[in-house]
């Protein structure tokens, strides 16, 4: 606890200095505007960005991406308010409660509150960063091949799961056409070459950078520029400073949807939206004024962004700690910080303490950059929402291409990008989800050198995979989350709970 404590100061003392704030500043409302234009998400800021990073500091670099993360989901909500369209897929709940509050004449107000819950709501999910990531850290260290295995098909199956609630068997093969991508090129044990069909340029693999700026960059391109453009719900803002009475009024809501949201954050792939989701209907189930929710409900507004927000900081605790990301935008964090000399993983409390508690602090300190701009610069920001996506979406489009080819130099890079996002637009299109693909491209070498050394080590036996005891849990886990899909399960334990008859 001491040690704790120790590295934290030291940590903070790592940023006190103005070049750090600087760097907040500028890349919370670079954040902030990628989030509130439709189509420009987290996970492509936060990929275009790690491109123009590539030759600061480390600690500099991850600051400027994690600042640009948390600019992005608070950013969504400003088109989720005024256009009933999320600026990122994190937002899609606040659209239930907010453009209803702003067609009242109440914008002001909405987004007012938006910006103080998801403020709150990141403190909340920092406060567990602190305490947990160190923890599970010493916890993972007893983690073996076997463990690692299974821990990478439980995180496709449980983000194919929560993030295609219709069809959980679409958001699964999402995930493991993600996994089988992973496995082209030179395998990581002794690098022989697989899938590559003669290709010289595949034995390096598919990069992460570009396939996820082609999946989460070019395909929203293409996807925004085919959907109809919206309109503004209102062009006047009233009051954006929320009332104290309000806050107080919903503080068990805004506790709950915190610890909902960062703990929802920490399940491998799930990631903001999922948070905003299941805070959203907890408050609604919680409330006392139900019938208002989805009609302007001020309670439904806070539940969401405290919940979307707080799972930000959920999801860059297993990425430091496990080095398998909560959520998309973790995902691309992750690849960052791998390509950047970061080390995250078991071993990172013991190489890097430092560094965990730096993390903390740089997520703190963009959720004081994200207020200042969200409450002061509400009537300026307003302007962006109405530049012309004609106009907006050739310049993210050039973006996109030119950030993966300037890490490497290489040509094929771009074929890459283009690849998939024309992919990621034709799944989108089919209603595949795209987190269970990025979190299959990430985690694939981790299954792969995992499955292999594990029966090395086991000489070719699999019952280790079965009988130890952490990797017991995450089979059985996984193994109850697929027959928890299958309808005919579903059915019968609604009927079970009576929640047929509701």
């Amino acid at each position: 606890m001491l040690d704790g404590i120790v590295h934290l100061f030291a940590a903070f003392e790592t940023f006190a200095n103005f070049g750090t704030l600087f760097n907040v500043a500028w890349a919370t409302l670079v954040g902030i505007i990628i989030g509130a234009l439709p189509g420009l998400t987290a996970t492509m800021g936060v990929a275009l960005l790690t491109t123009l990073t590539y030759k600061m500091a480390p600690e500099q670099a991850i600051l400027v991406l994690i600042s640009c993360y948390v600019g992005a989901i608070y950013g969504g909500s400003r088109s989720a308010i005024l256009l009933n369209i999320p600026g990122t897929p994190a937002n899609a709940a606040t659209t239930l409660d907010g453009f209803p509050l702003a067609r009242a004449g109440r914008a002001g107000e909405a987004m007012g509150l938006a910006t103080t819950s998801s403020a709150i709501g990141t403190l909340i999910g920092v406060l567990f960063l602190a305490i947990i990531a160190p923890a599970l850290a010493e916890v993972a260290l007893g983690f073996q091949s076997y463990e690692y295995f299974w821990l990478a098909i439980f995180g496709i199956v449980i983000a194919g799961q929560m993030c295609s609630f219709e069809d959980a068997m679409k958001g699964w093969i999402a995930g493991f056409i993600g996994l089988f991508v992973a496995m082209i090129g030179q395998e990581g044990i002794h690098a022989e070459e697989r899938f590559t069909f003669g290709w010289s340029e595949l034995s390096g693999g598919i990069a992460l950078i570009p396939a996820l700026v082609g999946t989460f960059g070019v395909a929203e391109i293409l996807t925004v520029m085919r959907n109809r453009a919206a309109e503004m719900a209102t062009g006047v803002v009233d009051h954006v400073i929320p009332r104290l009475s309000d806050l107080w009024k919903y503080k068990r809501t805004v506790v709950r949807s915190g610890v909902i949201g960062t703990a929802v954050g920490i399940i491998p792939g799930v990631g903001e939206d999922i948070g905003a989701w299941i805070s959203y209907a907890a408050a609604r189930r919680a409330s006392k004024e139900k019938d208002q929710f989805g009609k302007g409900s001020k309670e439904g507004l806070c539940a969401a962004e405290t919940g979307n927000n707080a799972a930000i900081p959920g999801a860059i605790i297993p990425a430091l700690t496990l080095a398998v990301p909560g959520s998309a935008p973790a995902a691309v964090l992750l690849a960052a910080m791998l390509i950047h000399g970061m080390r995250p993983g078991p071993m990172i409390m013991i190489e890097s303490p430092d560094f965990v508690f730096q993390v903390v602090w740089m997520v703190v300190l963009a959720t004081i950059a994200m207020a200042v701009f969200g409450i002061a610069l509400t009537r300026p920001l307003l302007k962006i929402l109405r530049v012309p996506r004609e106009r907006l979406m050739p310049v993210v489009f050039v973006l996109c291409i030119i950030g993966p080819y300037a890490i490497t130099l290489r040509l094929f890079d771009i074929y890459v990008t283009l690849f998939f996002g024309v992919l990621g637009f034709i799944l989108r299109e089919m209603k595949y989800p795209m987190a269970p693909l990025v979190l299959g491209l990430i985690l694939g070498d981790i299954l792969d050198k995992s499955l292999r050394r594990a029966l090395v080590l086991a000489d070719g036996d699999f019952t280790p995979f079965f009988t130890r005891p952490i990797s017991a849990i995450l089979w059985v886990t996984t193994a109850l989350v697929i027959v928890a899909a299958i309808p005919g399960v579903q059915r019968g334990f609604a009927r079970l709970m009576g929640w047929d008859k509701a």
